[in-house]
């Protein structure tokens, strides 16, 4: 399996792959300021440190996707980078955030340490391409209506295009219905067949797509146990939105889990993780037939 190597110039080098502890990578849905945005990355970076699990930043700039124009789409390209190379030179850990035309990759891999394409992107051919023309590390959400099997054609592309083999899969849900997302749990194993690391979404798996218009609803209350069958599956990282005051967050506020709750889901999806590994290298790879 490809390993990922995520900073290390100015900031902590993060590895990501098999048989690597597990890494966490969280932050809020937008960046809603420079200050609230420090004021989380220093919180969970805190958190992190104490249940010894490796951390990247995650913020995003521009929420492109959002359902309503009326909503809160982010501060914007250039503010928004500016806040992510600030965070990752006062906290020292990499940064990680998405974009969602080709145009803005080049600026975004100028400051990310770890470019992301958004799920209902995963199949762009020139986003893909762009991402990987930056030659940082790309994180693919799996997009909802995508079969996990199909994730390598979006490998391919970033690979037979660019040269740029450092991908990762992250699983964020599947359609079941118009408004609500399930979790397959055989899509972890299906995506590690890739030879790539794979990440697990927890928070956007409980989302409810624009169930209450033109906004999206969540069930973070199975966010715990969510994360714990992922980590039993065999996940190199763990991805979460986090926030202060979910509630009042001005993006996905039924999707974000309160930074109170992180520190106890850590520790048991660190746990559940280096036994999974233990077992694996104890006993080998699942190969029933």
């Amino acid at each position: 399996m490809k390993t990922l190597v995520i900073g290390g110039k100015d900031v902590e080098e993060v590895k990501i792959g098999k048989g690597l502890p597990l890494v966490f990578i969280g932050g809020p849905c937008v960046i809603e300021s420079e200050d609230h945005a420090l004021f989380l990355g220093e919180e969970i970076k805190k958190v992190c440190e104490r249940v010894g699990i490796a951390y990247i930043f995650k913020g995003c700039y521009d929420k492109d996707c959002r359902s309503s124009i009326q909503s809160f789409h982010g501060l914007g390209i250039e503010k928004g980078l500016g806040i992510l190379s600030s965070i990752r030179k006062k906290l020292g850990v990499p940064v990680t955030t998405d974009f969602s035309i080709p145009e803005w990759a080049p600026a975004t891999g100028e400051v990310a340490d770890l470019v992301q394409i958004p799920a209902f992107l995963c199949r762009q051919t020139q986003m893909l391409l762009a991402a990987g023309r930056t030659q940082k590390p790309i994180n693919i959400k799996k997009g909802q209506y995508m079969s996990p099997w199909n994730m390598r054609n979006s490998i391919k592309k970033i690979i037979e295009g660019t040269g740029n083999d450092q991908i990762m899969l992250s699983e964020r849900g599947t359609f079941f219905g118009y408004n609500m997302l399930i979790n397959d749990y055989r899509s972890l194993p299906i995506m590690r067949q890739t030879g790539h690391p794979v990440c697990y979404d927890a928070t956007h798996s409980i989302q409810l797509p624009t169930s209450q218009g033109s906004i999206s609803g969540g069930q973070r209350e199975f966010v715990p146990s969510l994360t714990r069958a992922a980590a039993a599956s065999g996940i190199q990282s763990l991805f979460m939105e986090v926030h202060d005051n979910p509630d009042k967050a001005l993006s996905d506020p039924a999707t974000q889990i309160n930074i109170k709750y992180i520190e106890t889901i850590l520790k048991q999806a660190k746990r559940i993780h280096d036994l999974a590994l233990e077992l694996s290298e104890e006993h080998g790879e699942d190969n029933v037939e």
